[in-house]
């Protein structure tokens, strides 16, 4: 579990959007070795915690020097993050710089089920 601290949410009773953008992230591609860059960005509708940032930062650093490809890290940063802090709703946007003439952006979502009886 990676270390990604929470911390409570002041209007749990509210729907509400928080979006964080980290335009520095860095990884390396697992077939090159070269590095990949990106700006990765978070929005989600937080439950009963939010993400703290300092935490966040530091967890996406974790990536610098880890083999991984574009749809991975997307995947594995939601599935972190919906891990730690169980929001209503996330998405995790990457978009990474253009290599090889190609630009990619990759989407994954997350979106918390109601229970059968509604509560």
């Amino acid at each position: 579990m990676p270390n990604i601290e929470t911390f409570n949410n002041p209007y749990p009773q509210r729907d509400y959007e928080i979006t964080h953008v980290n335009p520095e992230f860095t990884s390396v591609c697992p077939k090159t070795g070269l590095p990949d860059f990106a700006t990765i960005t978070v929005y989600y509708i937080p439950d009963k915690t939010c993400i703290e940032l300092k935490s966040l930062k530091y967890y996406y650093l974790e990536f610098r020097n880890k083999g991984i490809f574009f749809e991975s890290s997307i995947n594995e940063i939601l599935d972190d993050l919906v891990a730690v802090c169980n929001p209503r709703f996330m998405r995790v946007t990457g978009e990474f710089n253009t290599r090889g003439g190609i630009h990619s952006t990759v989407k994954a979502e997350f979106r918390k089920e109601e229970s059968a009886s509604g509560s």
